[in-house]
């Protein structure tokens, strides 16, 4: 049976705001006038405007003959009566507000606007009085660092590297941005973090809004298996057995292809039926890419890229949040980015928007030379839990097999830093040499080795 609230019930609620002041300051943030009964409806918008006018509430003579409703005292409070006024007061709330929603909602419905309804519903569900006071700052550093810990469900990216600048990895229900230009490798960066995190075996989706589910797989193919894209077809016998083994001990992912314009109620309708068949709470999600995805709660024109990307980017952040995993997509750069090896805020299409809502901004850079050389460059454009704003970090490719690495792994490059601090070394130790006195020793090296070189250029000159 569903509770009355009726007008006698309703203007008890007033006259237990005017009894005790704090009562109607407790519930200001969900204090609307709208939500009373027709009798009561300039009472309560007279006791409003009266408090916000004058910062005191009207005395009850001022009520009756401001609006000719009589507001009794009420004798006898105790703090659970207070109490009982908060709850019931919360429950008369949502129960006016969520039966406005549904109303509003019938119209949209008839006007064949459906995205906004989901909005208006969930807002009207969600009203609630405060009742998270905050956190005691000095009454247990530890638990409080160890719930930060907990909470933020910190994943690594799988890049030592990467994870050092952001103080372990990414956390979850962050909007993590990979920007890059036209074929800058924005879709090879999530391919690849897709494969660090499935191998480490995490459960997570791969949405594609531009590459087909196919060519995405090819391209996860090279990455697990080490087998060029070019001879995945000629060694298939290879790549199928590879794959099933990194399967047997990965976790679970799945590549889904959605239309370019596909809303974030598309994407969050496909990713609960895909939880209720197969059972498995995702972990990460990775969307290629942002600027392909239309707003739902608000009709944006695409040509208005900074609008809908302020929203677009808002709504899948609150989908991270929701579905509480590490969430990562991708934007593009605008033309200014393509000379400039220093990359700004201004460059990401769509400006600021994007940033503003993004924890993480990561700018992908490279040139030709560098891919010939097998390497990427990713600039830190915005952290929001580190101080690594600007810097850059270089990491190993792949040509071959697509595959990005952390420097730290790549063996050619750690044999250059042992030969880097082998010479070091060697320098350090004739510098000592020097400073001990020794001084004749360097000089007659140096001589012996010139006169060496005199000999072989007299030799040659010969011939």
């Amino acid at each position: 049976m569903s509770k009355e609230y009726t007008p006698d019930l309703q203007k008890l609620f007033l006259e237990m705001m005017l009894n005790d002041a704090q009562n109607f300051v407790r519930v200001q943030n969900i204090y609307n006038v709208d939500n009373f009964d027709r009798s009561l409806k300039d009472t309560a918008q007279f006791i409003d405007t009266h408090s916000k006018d004058h910062g005191t509430l009207p005395t009850r003579e001022q009520v009756q003959a401001v609006t000719g409703v009589e507001l009794k005292p009420v004798p006898d409070i105790t703090e659970s009566h207070n109490d009982w006024f908060l709850a019931e007061f919360e429950g008369f709330t949502k129960r006016q507000e969520l039966e406005r929603a549904i109303l509003r909602s019938a119209d949209l419905l008839e006007k064949g606007e459906y995205d906004p309804v989901e909005k208006i519903i969930k807002d009207a569900v969600q009203i609630s009085l405060t009742k998270d006071m905050g956190t005691d700052y000095f009454e247990d550093p530890r638990a409080r660092l160890m719930a930060l810990k907990d909470n933020n469900g910190q994943i690594s990216t799988g890049w030592p590297a990467v994870d050092r600048k952001l103080f372990g990895g990414m956390n979850k229900g962050e909007l993590n941005i990979f920007a890059g230009g036209s074929g800058s490798g924005k879709s090879l960066f999530m391919q690849n973090l897709a494969v660090n995190w499935a191998t480490a075996g995490l459960n997570g989706v791969y949405l594609t809004l531009e590459l087909s589910e196919g060519l995405s797989a090819m391209r996860i193919d090279s990455m697990m298996t080490n087998v060029s894209t070019k001879e995945v077809f000629k060694d298939l016998d290879t790549v199928e057995m590879k794959v099933r083994m990194v399967g047997k001990k990965a976790g679970h992912l799945q590549i889904k292809y959605m239309p370019a314009q596909s809303n974030v109620n598309d994407i969050r309708a496909y990713l609960k039926e895909l939880q209720i068949k197969l059972g498995w709470k995702i972990d990460f999600l990775l969307i290629d890419y942002l600027d392909l995805i239309m707003p739902v709660s608000a009709k944006v024109s695409p040509n208005d890229l900074f609008v809908k990307d302020k929203y677009v980017s808002e709504e899948l952040r609150n989908l991270a949040k929701e579905l509480n995993c590490v969430f990562v997509t991708a934007s593009q750069l605008n033309r200014s980015a393509v000379e400039e090896i220093e990359f700004d805020h201004s460059m990401i299409a769509g400006g600021l928007s994007k940033i503003n809502t993004a924890d993480n901004v990561f700018g992908i850079f490279t040139s030709r030379a560098m891919r010939e050389r097998g390497r990427y460059q990713l600039q830190l454009m915005k952290t929001r839990s580190s101080s690594g704003v600007g810097q850059k970090i270089d990491l190993e490719f792949d040509v071959e097999s697509l595959r990005i690495r952390d420097l730290g792994e790549d063996e050619e490059y750690q044999q250059f830093k042992k030969q880097s601090s082998s010479i070091y070394e060697q320098i350090k130790n004739k510098d000592a040499t020097v400073d001990a006195g020794d001084e004749d020793v360097g000089k007659i090296t140096a001589s012996v080795q010139s006169s060496k070189l005199k000999d072989m250029l007299a030799g040659l000159k010969s011939e």
